[in-house]
């Protein structure tokens, strides 16, 4: 079947986009991408799911609207200087390209680094108990990471290897970053109506689905089996951390550990996941036994 030189198919569940548009020009010519709108979304969106289960709690919400304000400059700093460090090659020779973020360049694990550093600091001042922050914080970062990763995909970008599978996703070459298309993708191109495409996983969606599935039994556990001050982070912790795992293992875009085969965005995961499960074991063996708390102020 010939898709007419469509920009973005997935053959397998007859979704066709024709003409895939990555931004939109306002004020006589000025570009917006529509990656940054939809991190903005997810943004605005976490903050929303944050305060919500901060009234939950009873806990004042503009402790949590005045946290954001820090947490969203400083996490996207955090995001860029992860991306840059670990890909020093592309920057080392033009430093001043570091700070143009339009042409992308942020890694997730970064800004939720830079998140936590920034919740630390901003409870010691503020006197209130981190953990507790923690645990409606999450919740709203992951809500984030549910809608922006969808930037991703308007970008063509954070896809993985060759896949024929029912979701498998198929991209025409002349969007796509070279440097992002692995020898195997290139050994299976398919060229259809004089047009090239790689066939991949879209682990962007993947990832997207992990992460709403993860929301939804957090935010369950947190009505019905939360006993400490901790736990729901330490679920996302550990959560999250299994699902990248397994998804960055699929993309052709990783992030290496200098000198090594290793990607960062793994080994990380790993480490997140087994710390948090410790705690998580741990600690329910402590609290085994006593009432579902409420935890609320």
């Amino acid at each position: 079947m010939s898709y007419n030189g469509a920009d973005l198919i997935f053959p397998h569940l007859g979704i066709v986009i024709q003409k895939l548009s990555r931004s939109i020009d306002v004020f006589g010519g000025f570009t917006i991408y529509y990656y940054g709108i939809i991190i903005a979304i997810g943004m605005l969106c976490g903050i929303g799911v944050a305060v919500w289960d901060a009234r939950r709690r009873g806990q004042d919400p503009d402790l949590y609207t005045d946290f954001a304000l820090y947490a969203i400059i400083i996490s996207v700093i955090g995001a860029r200087l992860y991306y840059v460090i670990f890909d020093w090659e592309l920057y080392r020779h033009d430093l001043l390209s570091i700070f143009n973020l339009r042409k992308g360049g942020l890694a997730i694990y970064g800004g939720i680094i830079a998140a936590f550093a920034t919740a630390f600091i901003y409870t010691k001042v503020k006197k209130f108990p981190f953990l507790r922050l923690a645990d409606s914080g999450v919740l709203g970062l992951i809500t984030g990471q549910i809608i922006g990763r969808w930037g991703n995909f308007f970008n063509c970008e954070a896809f993985g290897g060759y896949t024929d599978n029912i979701l498998a996703m198929r991209i025409k070459e002349s969007l796509v970053n070279p440097s992002m298309i692995s020898e195997e993708l290139r050994n299976h191109m398919i060229l259809d109506a004089g047009v090239n495409y790689i066939q991949v996983h879209p682990t962007f969606l993947y990832e997207s689905c992990w992460n709403l599935l993860a929301l939804i039994f957090m935010i369950w556990y947190g009505r019905h089996q939360q006993k400490w001050q901790g736990e729901i982070t330490m679920l996302y912790l550990m959560l999250y951390g299994l699902g990248r795992f397994f998804i960055e293992g699929l993309r052709t875009d990783q992030l290496l550990i200098p000198g090594t085969g290793l990607a960062v965005s793994q080994c990380l995961s790993a480490v997140l996941f087994v710390f948090a499960l410790a705690v998580l074991v741990i600690q329910r063996r402590k609290y085994k036994g006593l009432p579902v708390t409420g935890l609320r102020t």
